[in-house]
């Protein structure tokens, strides 16, 4: 198996020359890796597509090479498996960076994620209220939005009636 040495920030010492198209074996330099690898990226990231000359010759531009770069630096350097690699690249691509909660991007997903968000903090807020409060009022919202009423709900009623409950203070 071939170790490969870590590329230093892009090309380390070198420059991409400032050509309008590379060939293949000049990129493959330039990335320090086979032609091969860079045929077989070419079928494994969309972002990655060089044109094809007359003669069928692959054409990098420098944006091609960049993307080259990146792949090597993401694969090698950074350890991503190629799908990982794939939809860091995607996600890059579309201006949203790096997504913390992949398959949330739907915007009927995210309002429902706010508004699961705002009932927590509400019921949060009624759970941080002192025991001496009136909580009558949050029990009777929480109710009027259920239809049946349960036997075991009835029995629990008592529990959260208007009177105060005896301070901890008292044996």
């Amino acid at each position: 198996m071939v170790q490969h040495q870590p590329i230093r920030s892009g090309l380390g010492d070198r420059e991409i020359p400032d050509k309008l198209y590379f060939r293949i074996g000049e990129v493959a330099r330039l990335c320090e890796v086979p032609a091969y690898v860079l045929r077989f990226w070419e079928t494994e990231f969309p972002q990655l597509k060089p044109n094809k000359g007359g003669t069928g010759q692959r054409l990098y531009r420098r944006r091609d090479v960049e993307m080259a770069l990146r792949v090597k630096t993401l694969l090698y350097d950074e350890g991503y498996t190629i799908p990982g690699a794939r939809q860091l690249l995607k996600t890059e691509s579309r201006g949203k960076g790096p997504s913390l909660l992949p398959g949330i991007d739907e915007p009927a997903d995210l309002q429902k994620l706010k508004r699961l968000r705002k009932e927590m903090l509400d019921l949060l807020a009624l759970l941080q209220k002192p025991a001496g409060t009136k909580q009558t009022a949050a029990v009777h919202s929480i109710r009027s939005a259920k239809t049946r009423r349960n036997p075991a709900e009835e029995s629990a009623q008592g529990l959260f009636s208007e009177q105060d409950p005896p301070s901890r203070d008292q044996p």
